[in-house]
């Protein structure tokens, strides 16, 4: 930066931190004390003449400690202004706390996401994700009061400032934020079509902080509830507890935790063994990430793996499992044993990356296995949402070289087939929800073997996850089934494990074999 240019931004930064203190020390309750006395020493230095420039100035310094920065920012947040930076919103909720605790009142921030909109962005473009952004905001600001201030904070999410006032207690709050969830997730109608998305709501109000906490405290607070309640459920509403600072140093705990643990080497896959219906044979297996925690014990994925995309460490988790599965492969291959295949979920950061397939490319290169050894597991809901750009050329690209595209937990997300037809896939995996029971019960039945025609007339191979008991087995393979995987076969084990599985279950095989010709 220029050394002019520095100086004047540290100069505007200084001004700005002066106008602060000031406008605190100038609206405070204790100058309410000292106007009669400065205008009685006014009018006995002075006369009337004095005492009139006196209560001409004060109300004029006031009205210049709200300019600047805040209340341009204010303005704009009530009337036009849609977007506004991190720094804005923290200034804007410091403003607003300030008010609030000058007029011994209260004042509450409440923070709402847009679930869906960055969907929308991709799959229908940047246009009419701006269409409801617009949309929403507008919505936000006619259901608040007039004195109340509304802005966009991010891409999908919102901010809402409440005026300082008396009755701002919780239950108040909570009815408000009802009031504004329900505006903001009615039908909204572009040129694409009806859309219905759901808004998660984040709240704080300056009565349930600390004693000397500040406008952006309540802001941070707002958002750890916000975080919250899209952790819970979709259109959750979560106000702002004690309970969660402690939740917030876990989580930030878990995160140094988690990063350190994947550097050392303690995050590795284990394998699930896949098997063929009618054979019986193993046709691949399933690499599940898992951290050997060195106190815990096995820390399972539920655990950690937001904390790894927080971080944005994903695609280093990524390089770690499928170093560790191909050299699971090549060893099992050295050991005799006939694994076909390892399948590696991806997320969607990751198959958005421009350089995966040479990325793979090189590794295979590197542990000399060909392409059809590796296996893509891809989330339904990730095909459902980017059917075409980056991702589908990726997983095309994939498929193309010889790896095996599995569809995964297919029937839970909104895949249609003429998105299934763009993109490669040879295996849809069915969602363990839609096997469970089979042995059971006729409509499970009957559902599982739609999805079983579905797939046997689309020309794809099929496996069932979340196999549980011998029946459910057996029904899969009389249904027509591929695979199978699941508790009921084996449970995920390291690759050493795995190797002895594999053995034993070869001569288990053996065995049935024989007896079935001797049978015979």
């Amino acid at each position: 930066m220029p050394p002019d240019l520095a100086h004047r931004s540290s100069f505007r930064l200084g001004a700005a931190r002066a106008r602060r203190v000031l406008h605190r020390w100038m609206l405070g309750p204790h100058m309410l004390a000292f106007l009669p006395a400065i205008s009685l020493a006014g009018f006995w230095l002075g006369g009337e003449v004095l005492l009139l420039a006196l209560a001409l100035t004060i109300p004029l310094i006031y009205g210049l400690l709200l300019t600047g920065d805040s209340a341009a920012a204010l303005g704009s947040a009530r009337g036009g202004g849609d977007l506004v930076s991190m720094a804005m919103a923290q200034e804007l909720a410091e403003h607003s706390f300030e008010r609030a605790r000058a007029a011994e009142t209260h004042t509450a921030c409440l923070l709402f996401e847009a679930e869906g909109l960055e969907a929308i962005s991709r799959r229908m473009g940047e246009d009419v994700a701006e269409t409801l952004r617009a949309l929403f905001l507008h919505r936000l600001r006619e259901t608040l009061r007039p004195e109340d201030s509304a802005m966009r904070i991010g891409d999908s999410r919102f901010m809402a400032l409440i005026a300082p006032g008396l009755r701002l207690d919780l239950e108040t709050l909570l009815a408000l934020a009802d009031r504004l969830q329900h505006a903001l997730e009615e039908p909204a109608t572009t040129d694409t079509g009806v859309h219905y998305l759901s808004v998660a709501v984040g709240l704080c109000g300056s009565s349930r902080l600390r004693k000397g906490a500040g406008g952006s405290d309540m802001l941070d607070c707002a958002q750890a509830a916000l975080r919250e309640a899209m952790d819970n459920a979709p259109s959750a509403i979560r106000p702002w507890s004690e309970g969660m600072r402690a939740e917030r140093r876990a989580r930030t705990a878990l995160l140094s935790e988690v990063e350190t643990a994947l550097a050392k080497g303690q995050i590795q896959p284990w394998y699930q063994p896949q098997l063929c219906t009618s054979t019986g044979e193993i046709s691949g297996v399933e690499a599940l990430v898992r951290w050997l925690h060195p106190q815990h014990g096995i820390v399972p994925p539920a655990r950690f793996l937001d904390a790894l995309q927080e971080s944005g460490r994903m695609e280093q988790l990524s390089d770690a499992v499928l170093h560790h599965s191909l050299t699971a492969l090549r060893g099992w291959d050295q050991d005799g044993l006939r694994i076909p295949r390892v399948s590696i979920n991806f997320s969607e950061v990751e198959l958005r990356n421009p350089r995966l397939v040479d990325r793979l490319k090189w590794d295979l290169d590197r542990f000399g296995l060909p392409a059809t050894r590796l296996g893509v597991e891809v989330l339904e809901t990730v095909i459902a949402e980017s059917s075409d750009g980056i991702i589908a050329r990726n997983i095309s690209a994939l498929a193309r070289i010889g790896c095996r595209i599995d569809l995964d937990d297919f029937g839970t997300g909104h895949a249609s087939i003429g998105a299934l037809r763009r993109v490669t896939v040879h295996r849809l995996k069915i969602d363990r929800s839609f096997v469970a029971r089979i042995d059971r019960s006729e409509d499970q039945r009957r559902m599982l073997a739609a999805i079983l025609g579905l797939a046997d007339r689309l020309g794809l191979e099929t496996v069932a996850e979340g196999v549980e008991s011998s029946g459910e087995h057996a029904l899969l393979a009389q249904l027509g089934c591929d695979h199978a995987q699941g508790f009921g076969i084996a449970r995920p084990m390291p690759a050493p494990q795995l190797a002895d599985w594999a053995r034993a279950h070869a001569q288990r095989i053996a065995a049935a074999q024989r007896l079935g010709r001797s049978n015979g």
